[in-house]
């Protein structure tokens, strides 16, 4: 650590003082401002500065400088949440690594965080602070008007910062008044903190979700119906937390058969099976340090959701063929469109693995419920069109948000990119109108109600009967309200038609005198797939 600093003995004895002197701080400010001087004292720097983030790890701002060996008094004034411009401390900070600049007078860096001086800045050592958890909480900046490689003093200013920032948040234990106290601001959070679109009630709630579990360590469970944008909210969380320097990897676990799917998941050594000639790492490794979303969760075979639970639990992996577990750092992420609570009750998932995973659930809008999203997204997704396509932007006719904004958008933001998507293909002109969308003719009912209506008209006598009697039987089920009853009941139906007909969906919807796609809408709101009547 010290072959790199001069004088490696004198310096290590430095070091050790300025710990003994940093543990006997009384309080956060004094203990930042003896920082940043005993830093300055151990580089030899004129400058050195310490940027903390905030609470919410959203804010960087100066919390301490010296500058030639004096404690500078700094307003509380804050960089851009997003560091747009210090690209700089951005990098070092999103990043987690060491910056230093030799010649720092004769590069391309943007340096307007540094104070002007008469004689330039030369000399240029950023490092970042890691907590325990190892996240980033700051940044650590050192800078000399002499051409000089400081280099060398990173690793020991680093362990330095990081015993500092353990001390200050000792510090704010202790000193936190044991009564009420006016509670600080809180700042509501918007989309474009998570790079997501939408300003309804709706989202606003998921972003309030999203900010609440964004540093922490819970596993977050994303529901909601297909293309409510699951993977693009888990993304943002990664993203915009403290691992957002590491790898964020995918696995959609309906994709692949039980046996391919445990070694993507958990790797495997030679020898394992027919075929593993090497070892391979799996996506937990890939991931070690970041986050995995297992996407379409409800589908995971019941043998890997044990070995799932056990990686909640422990930390911990063990590789097909290996009689060895090892540790791992991995916050997961699970998605589903199904009912995992309903899965529970029927046996096909684990009672324990959901409660495990639902540490922190998030409920994502379907588009139908989000009043007044639809001509934002319909307008990003035209923009985002007319950017790939390198042809000019398209206008919007009143007439055509109007369109949009009264259909129920069954495939939510997935079908509405994909709808105008293709609107901007056949725009021949400068603007969108309503021809050009091509939208459901059959309105798709409202989610809120279960319309068995439909149903009961177009069945055969026996199969009202049959209805009839499943009605009766759920009014002595107490556990289930009317609507839960309802929704059984219809299920059940369903369920007889698709068995009658072999699977057959466009029969089944026949025999129902029903559009298939109505059908297709009413299988996925009752979470029915081909395995729930096979054999």
């Amino acid at each position: 650590m010290f072959t790199q600093v001069p004088q490696p003995l004198v310096y290590a004895e430095a070091l050790l003082a300025q710990f003994a002197s940093l543990s006997r701080a009384a309080d956060g400010a004094a203990l930042l401002g003896d920082f940043v001087r005993g830093v300055a004292e151990l580089s030899g720097c004129e400058l050195t500065q310490l940027y903390l983030l905030d609470a919410t790890h959203t804010c960087l701002g100066m919390n301490a400088e010296c500058l030639n060996g004096i404690l500078q008094p700094r307003e509380a004034a804050s960089l851009p949440a997003d560091y747009n411009g210090e690209q700089l401390l951005q990098f070092a900070l999103c990043q987690n690594r060491v910056v230093s600049l030799g010649e720092l007078s004769g590069s391309l860096h943007e340096t307007s965080f540094l104070p002007p001086q008469a004689t330039p800045w030369q000399s240029l050592l950023c490092v970042p602070l890691v907590n325990h958890l190892n996240a980033v909480e700051g940044l650590l900046l050192c800078v000399s008007r002499q051409h000089i490689d400081l280099k060398g003093f990173a690793d020991s200013l680093g362990q330095l910062g990081s015993f500092v920032l353990g001390q200050l948040h000792l510090l704010q234990r202790l000193r936190r008044p044991a009564g009420d106290s006016k509670p600080a601001p809180v700042s509501v959070p918007s989309g474009s903190d998570y790079g997501l679109i939408g300003k309804s009630a709706a989202m606003r709630q998921t972003y309030s979700l999203i900010s609440k579990v964004l540093h922490s360590p819970y596993t977050v469970l994303l529901r909601g119906e297909t293309g409510t944008g699951k993977e693009v909210v888990a993304r943002a969380i990664h993203d915009c937390g403290p691992r957002r320097s590491q790898a964020f990897i995918v696995q959609n676990c309906a994709a692949l058969p039980e046996n391919l799917l445990e070694s993507e998941l958990f790797g495997y050594r030679k020898g394992a099976f027919t075929g593993a000639d090497h070892d391979r790492a799996g996506l937990f490794d890939a991931a070690n340090g970041g986050t995995l979303l297992l996407d379409e969760i409800g589908d995971m075979p019941l043998s890997l959701q044990a070995k799932l639970l056990r990686v909640l639990q422990e930390g911990e992996i063990r590789p097909l063929g290996s009689n060895d577990t090892h540790k791992i750092d991995v916050r997961i992420i699970a998605a589903t469109h199904r009912d995992l609570s309903l899965l529970v009750s029927e046996g096909k998932f684990r009672e324990d693995l959901y409660y495990r995973l639902a540490q922190f659930p998030i409920e994502l809008p379907a588009l139908r419920q989000r009043e007044g999203d639809i001509p934002n997204l319909a307008r990003y997704f035209a923009d985002k069109a007319c950017e790939f396509l390198q042809r000019d932007a398209v206008h919007w006719s009143d007439a055509a948000l109007d369109h949009l904004s009264g259909y129920a958008f069954p495939g939510n933001v997935r079908e509405i990119k994909g709808l105008v998507e293709r609107a901007v293909l056949l725009c021949e002109g400068g603007e969108l109108l309503v021809e050009h969308f091509s939208l459901r003719s059959t309105p798709i009912p409202d989610d809120n109600s279960v319309n068995l209506c439909e149903l009961r008209a177009v069945m055969p006598p026996d199969n009202r009967l049959k209805l009839r009697e499943r009605l009766e039987a759920m009014l002595e089920d107490s556990s289930l309200d009317l609507r839960g009853r309802l929704e059984q009941v219809e299920r059940s139906f369903l369920l007889d038609c698709l068995c009658k007909n072999n699977g057959n969906q466009t029969l089944a919807a026949r025999e129902l005198g029903l559009p298939r796609r109505t059908l297709l809408y009413r299988l996925g709101r009752l979470n029915i797939n081909l395995g729930d009547f096979n054999g």
